[in-house]
């Protein structure tokens, strides 16, 4: 068969899956992610050594170590996976939640309830673990998923979803699919399965974002890159913003919502900026400053246009003397993605007037953008972090892998009779 038959046979092989899917008891997918937990663990060994080829490959091709820790799977990393898929197992089954519902002035009792998107297609760069995040939430959510990460994965993803298939008894295997193929036409012919995919979510950086988002006719929900900030405000307590400045940059600075610019009030700038670069010198930071940032520091980097909007997903961060909160929102709005912003403030009035102003899908006062996760905001795994503002917004777990309909019950009623 040709790429383009293999996409369209695997599509319509999920949508069958997916109709029988729909309708199973939670009982039945607990036990089905259950199975797939203890089948990641026992095979675990054969899911590393297929990751180390493409690890080998990777640094081969002068992949950087940020990315190749990405990439890269442990015995540890796969027990963790699996613990994640029990966590997921563990979660209120979304589908069949009446979201509201009421009996009209007729007597029709009227209700709308959750039910599966369908047959969910992801397409995400080199990270395996998603392959089994994104095949846990859409199996727990009744929904079939089609699966396309980075060539740069490919025998990782290859290992994951044979494992995960060979696993599933009581559901349909297809509910938990590979798309064929590592070249750029597999995703082209995804993009166009309209009618037989539901929904597209993609995973990754700008331009594999864009080109899906620009390209797809299938509806895309777009996850988007995350430049986040951290504001240190007026009324700041330094020390705090130090210690939260560091954990949003350095804790794991290859992921989405890594801090990669901080804004600092001016008022507090001599005595913050010193002990925020020597801190951030300590773990290896290179700061990439405006002018009033680079008086405290000969070793920090002249700041460029360009870098106000990178997502560096590296021990880069851009920083800023701004002048006030306003200023802070004003540059948060020009150059942020709209994923996740911090204030650090003992201030009140200032923390209410930041979470108003900042149009962003995530909001911390007094904490680390790190946390803006699926599995930290409590959802078990995600399928991405939203940042656009239809359907889903922010770290997207079961509730947002559905969509919801209409349930009318009445007694013989006639419209106009």
């Amino acid at each position: 068969m040709t790429t383009q038959e293999q996409v369209l046979d695997v599509a319509r092989r999920a949508r069958q899956a997916a109709a029988e899917l729909a309708p199973l008891p939670r009982a039945t997918k607990d036990a089905a992610l259950h199975a797939i937990a203890d089948a990641l663990l026992a095979r675990s060994a054969e899911i590393v050594e297929a990751n180390a080829g493409d690890v080998a490959r990777a640094r081969e091709a002068g992949t950087s170590e940020y990315m190749i820790d990405r990439l890269s799977l442990s015995t540890e990393r796969v027990e963790k996976i699996a613990a994640a898929v029990r966590h997921v197992a563990s979660l209120p089954d979304p589908v069949g939640e009446s979201v509201r519902g009421y009996t009209l002035p007729n007597g029709l009792e009227l209700r709308q309830v959750r039910v599966p998107l369908g047959v969910v297609g992801i397409i995400y760069e080199g990270r395996p673990n998603v392959t089994v995040d994104a095949a846990a939430l859409t199996l727990k959510s009744g929904n079939a998923v089609l699966l396309r990460g980075s060539s740069s994965a490919y025998d990782s993803n290859v290992a994951l979803v044979e494992v995960m298939r060979s696993a599933l008894t009581d559901v349909p295997a297809d509910a938990v699919q590979l798309v064929p193929g590592r070249d750029r036409d597999s995703v082209k012919y995804l993009m166009r399965a309209r009618g037989l995919v539901d929904v597209l979510i993609p995973r990754g950086g700008a331009s594999l974002i864009n080109s899906v988002v620009e390209e797809s006719t299938v509806p895309v929900i777009e996850t988007g890159v995350g430049n986040c900030h951290v504001y240190v405000d007026a009324d700041a307590d330094l020390g705090m913003a130090v210690d939260i400045l560091v954990n949003a940059k350095t804790q794991r600075p290859s992921v989405c919502n890594a801090a990669e610019t901080v804004l600092v009030h001016r008022d507090v700038a001599a005595d913050f900026l010193p002990r925020a670069l020597e801190a951030l010198r300590g773990k290896g930071v290179t700061v990439h400053g405006d002018e009033a940032v680079r008086a405290y520091g000969d070793d920090v980097v002249p700041a460029t246009e360009e870098d106000w909007s990178n997502e560096y997903l590296s021990l880069d961060l851009a920083a800023a003397v701004v002048g006030s909160l306003e200023d802070a929102v004003a540059h948060i709005r020009r150059y942020g993605s709209a994923h996740t912003e911090a204030i650090v403030t003992t201030s009140q009035s200032a923390a209410r007037r930041f979470v108003a102003l900042v149009d962003s899908a995530a909001v911390m006062v007094n904490a680390s953008t790190r946390f803006t996760d699926g599995e930290e905001f409590g959802f078990g795994a995600e399928i991405g972090i939203s940042t656009q503002k239809l359907h889903a917004r922010g770290p997207m777990g079961l509730p947002e892998l559905t969509s919801t309909k209409y349930v009318v019950t009445g007694e013989g009623h006639l419209r106009g009779a």
